[in-house]
């Protein structure tokens, strides 16, 4: 069986998992790996993974999923905000919205992935103000957690999932 691995990554962190999605996939049967392109449609599963943008993928990645058509599909994403399982399942749905017709889900995986610094200082900046959001404080702290993420644990998950999924 054929397969891509298409992904976008706007801070590396989902490259990070497709890149160890390819490590424990037979290489010969790599068609396609980079980011979002009609080149990888010519597979017969597709790894699919994506930066989250406002709670879904972003809209590249969006535009790629609804070209995608009778394939086995394998999402997987990293967050920088949240950790939870619900969290994540929500955003999977979403972004499992946006495939085309007659697909099917084979399996997916996220988790969260690490933030520019630049985030955490414009938190910083937001909290020295008299009057600012009240959840700021585990904003920060969501921030420095997610900072060793996807981490070594993240990475055996992922493919603990996309093994069963490649023999299926």
């Amino acid at each position: 069986m054929t397969y891509s691995i298409v992904f976008s990554s706007r801070t590396g962190n989902t490259e990070q998992l497709a890149r160890a999605i390819r490590s424990v996939l037979p290489a010969g049967d790599c068609l396609y790996f980079g980011g979002p392109d009609a080149a990888a449609l010519a597979a017969d599963r597709l790894y699919i993974g994506f930066w989250t943008d406002k709670g879904s993928c972003d809209e590249a990645m969006a535009a790629f999923l609804a070209g995608v058509q009778n394939k086995e599909v394998f999402l997987f994403g990293t967050a920088g905000f949240g950790s939870q399982p619900a969290y994540f399942q929500a955003v999977l749905k979403r972004v499992q919205a946006n495939l085309g017709a007659n697909n099917t889900l084979v399996g997916s995986f996220m988790c969260q992935g690490r933030m520019p610094q630049a985030v955490r200082r414009r938190y910083e900046t937001m909290l020295a103000a008299p009057d600012h959001a009240p959840n700021l404080e585990a904003m920060i702290e969501n921030f420095d957690r997610a900072l060793s993420h996807p981490d070594a644990a993240d990475l055996s998950a992922l493919t603990r999932a996309v093994l069963p999924a490649a023999w299926d």
